[in-house]
């Protein structure tokens, strides 16, 4: 038995029968007796007992008896009781109890940046009414699991996470936000050589605007001084009007002239930490993202030609469970290598084999058809990956004032591209180059 089931009968099951048992046996001495034993219960009775000559040592062993029984019991229940209320708080019981619920989130969790993190920390806050809050969402959603009524995918928990900023500074100080970073991104081309291929930039993490330091970059957008607000879709994904507050200045507003905005989401929202990094832990990459991923860290060899291109192909395409898919991917792949390269397969076999298990990896820690989840199903606002996504929901040319101001599409605020999409070399070279 596996160990988030074991703690389940133990913690969920046979403890509240323990207390279950306890109070019937209570109940049943007290009410179900005859009225001449329950006598013998009574203050009356150890009063009796105790003027009998001889009979004080009786009832002392019975005293101390009842008082070890008592202690030991109340023991049990409060050890019960203690790990009963961690083992529901536990990564285990939230991410594996429900296999296949939860297993999306579970794996992606796992190979996340806050895999050291517990779900707790992030999805319920502090004190008592948070607390009672998780325990009746939780026993609703073990009925919904139970019943078959959960929804596929599982939604985004925006509006029913903690306060954002309150989760996420208890970790991340804004006072000591820093001003820029270095960045490589790796990217692997879809040809013979599976060439790899580099963009340097320098990101502008920049400031809020604390402890004095001059609000800039990109936490420009969390800053007191600079208060940005918006109104949008549900999912955030479309926004309406941006609403920019400074100090001793009227407010600055920004509307979406024209378009089609989903329905819902009409409150004005103040912009937060969760509105750029909506999946700061449960992170579903693409599929060339994946692929990327795996080639650069070896998982996948890139001695193997086209390996990128034909991974690819066989990743994106539609299959009705992860063991189909899995199956599908390595027939489809060693039947292309056979055919167009057998020299390959023949030789160098296991290299082969290693990348087709790279492969499926890069499929089963991404597609859970039984979630429909698939490539592209939840997005990631940070940075801008598709031309409407992330950053350019608000920066670009729809958001007008009344003046004809509009939204800054300034690249360089936020970041100065070094190299773009060139040939992979030592950091060191390109810095030298520049």
């Amino acid at each position: 038995m596996t160990g988030h089931y074991f703690g389940f009968l133990i913690y969920l099951v046979m403890g509240p029968l323990f207390l279950i048992g306890l109070l019937l046996l209570i109940g049943g001495t007290l009410f179900c007796g005859k009225k001449e034993d329950i006598g013998r219960l009574t203050i009356e009775y150890i009063e009796e007992e105790l003027s009998r000559p001889g009979r004080f040592t009786r009832i002392r062993r019975l005293l101390s008896l009842t008082s070890v029984l008592t202690f030991v019991t109340l023991f049990i229940v409060g050890v019960v009781t203690y790990t009963s209320f961690h083992y529901t708080e536990s990564v285990s019981f939230c991410g594996q109890f429900c296999h296949t619920v939860m297993e999306p989130e579970y794996v992606t969790f796992q190979n996340s940046p806050h895999s050291q993190v517990s779900c707790v920390q992030c999805h319920i806050g502090a004190g008592a009414e948070w607390m009672t809050r998780s325990k009746f969402t939780g026993v609703r959603q073990l009925f919904a699991v139970a019943m078959d009524t959960y929804p596929r995918p599982i939604p985004t928990p925006l509006e029913a996470l903690r306060p954002e900023r309150a989760t996420c500074e208890g970790c991340h100080r804004p006072e000591v936000f820093h001003g820029d970073k270095l960045y490589v991104k790796d990217r692997f081309l879809p040809d013979e050589a599976n060439t790899h291929v580099q963009t340097v930039m320098v990101m502008r993490i920049g400031s809020g605007g604390y402890s004095g330091r001059e609000a800039h970059g990109i936490h420009w957008h969390v800053s007191e001084e600079h208060r940005v607000s918006y109104v949008g879709s549900r999912d955030r994904n479309t926004i309406r009007q941006v609403v920019l507050r400074e100090a001793d200045r009227d407010p600055v507003v920004y509307g979406r002239a024209g378009g089609v905005f989903p329905s819902g989401g009409t409150e004005e929202r103040l912009m937060d930490c969760i509105d750029c990094h909506n999946r700061p832990t449960h992170v579903f990459l693409t599929a060339g993202e994946a692929l990327d991923q795996k080639l650069i860290t070896g998982v996948i060899p890139r001695e193997i030609p086209f390996i990128k291109r034909q991974g690819l192909a066989a990743l994106q395409r539609k299959y009705p469970s992860q063991e189909v898919a899995t199956r599908a991917i390595a027939n489809e792949l060693m039947e292309w290598y056979r055919r167009e390269y057998p020299e390959i397969v023949e030789g160098r076999n296991d290299l082969l084999k290693k990348a087709v298990m790279g492969i499926q990896q890069a499929y089963i820690e991404n597609v859970f058809p039984e979630m429909n989840i698939d490539w592209g199903t939840y997005m990631s606002f940070t940075g801008h990956r598709e031309d409407d996504s992330g950053c350019f929901r608000c920066h670009n040319n729809e958001f007008r004032t009344e003046t004809g101001r509009t939204i800054t599409q300034d690249c360089d605020a936020c970041h100065i591209i070094l190299v773009e999409d060139q040939p992979a070399r030592d950091i060191r070279e390109i810095l030298k180059g520049l």
